[in-house]
């Protein structure tokens, strides 16, 4: 009975559908796809919030559009005023990584359009995997959140980020004012995980 969802999807595979069978009308398939000037978009999100889109990989009752980070030529440039990408940039591999923080960049409104970025802090992850008062389940469980769960085909980490390599990679791609903050306080995600007091996430803010 989730008519809003499901209206969503059948408006993604439709989409899906018109770009397979006329690849050449990608004008018309962009300009059907694009969203309204200055959207909030949640990038791998699950929870709805008024005043923000989201954009995931696998469809849901809650997605809005469903594609892969690794491509984002659904939107326009600087069309988009705010980005929100909660443990998913590790599940890029390294060589698309650049290309990847070019097209957030892309889409961002310039000047000042932000991205807000959690990963798993490999630096917090590895003190604590060394930390001799955890036992071996939690030694386990920190190891799982370097290299993900792996409990299906997405779930796998890619690359191990932390502040100096991510910032780098940020101004490579022509992001500024890049800054750690300790937390966004916008969802109820990962990005406050603390299982065994120190928070695992590394939580960047940048502008386009």
């Amino acid at each position: 009975m989730d008519h809003a969802g499901f209206a969503r999807k059948l408006e993604a595979a439709y989409l899906s559908m018109w770009r397979a069978h006329a690849p050449e009308a990608g004008d018309e398939t962009a300009r059907l796809a694009q969203p309204a000037e200055n959207l909030r978009l949640h990038i791998g999100g699950h929870e709805a919030r008024p005043g923000w889109k989201i954009l995931n990989i696998s469809p849901g009752s809650q997605v809005d559009f469903v594609g892969d980070i690794r491509d984002l030529s659904m939107f326009r440039p600087n069309s988009v005023a705010e980005i929100y990408a909660s443990h998913v940039l590790e599940h890029v591999d390294q060589k698309s990584m650049p290309n990847v923080l070019r097209g957030l960049r892309r889409i961002l409104r310039k000047p000042g359009g932000c991205l807000m970025i959690s990963v798993p802090d490999l630096e917090v992850l590895c003190r604590q995997f060394l930390d001799a008062g955890l036992d071996a389940t939690a030694r386990v469980h920190v190891m799982r959140m370097m290299f993900g769960g792996q409990v299906d085909a997405h779930d796998h980490h890619q690359i191990g980020l932390y502040f100096d390599h991510l910032a780098d990679l940020l101004t490579m791609a022509g992001f500024h004012d890049i800054r750690r903050v300790e937390s966004f306080g916008l969802f109820d995600d990962t990005s406050d995980y603390a299982p065994y007091g120190l928070r695992i996430s590394l939580n960047i803010v940048a502008r386009a």
